[in-house]
């Protein structure tokens, strides 16, 4: 019988280390956060509201359009450059 006891204490903790290694994967990673970058759509592919004439994603008329923003990630839209110039924090006429 003295046999069986280390196994089943091995056997326990194999259980339990698996599970916490699942556990762990299992947790979802935290999103990076998102700012509105207005001005760096192509026609039809901003997220949102583009302004008069418009409702929602994919209305944008044209390209760099400026009051129509697609979300990027935090930081990063005044470095996008488009043919227009870059991204802005602002709609633009």
């Amino acid at each position: 019988m003295s046999a069986v006891k280390p196994s089943a204490a091995l056997a326990a903790v194999a259980i339990a280390a698996v599970s916490t290694a699942a556990f762990a994967q299992a947790a979802p990673a935290a999103k990076p956060a998102m700012e509105k970058c207005f001005g760096v759509a192509k026609a039809g592919k901003n997220d949102c509201k583009a302004g008069p004439g418009t409702s929602c994603a994919g209305t944008s008329t044209r390209d760099w359009q400026g009051n129509a923003w697609k979300l990027v990630p935090a930081g990063t839209c005044l470095t996008i450059k488009t043919p227009r110039g870059h991204g802005t924090l602002e709609p633009q006429a």
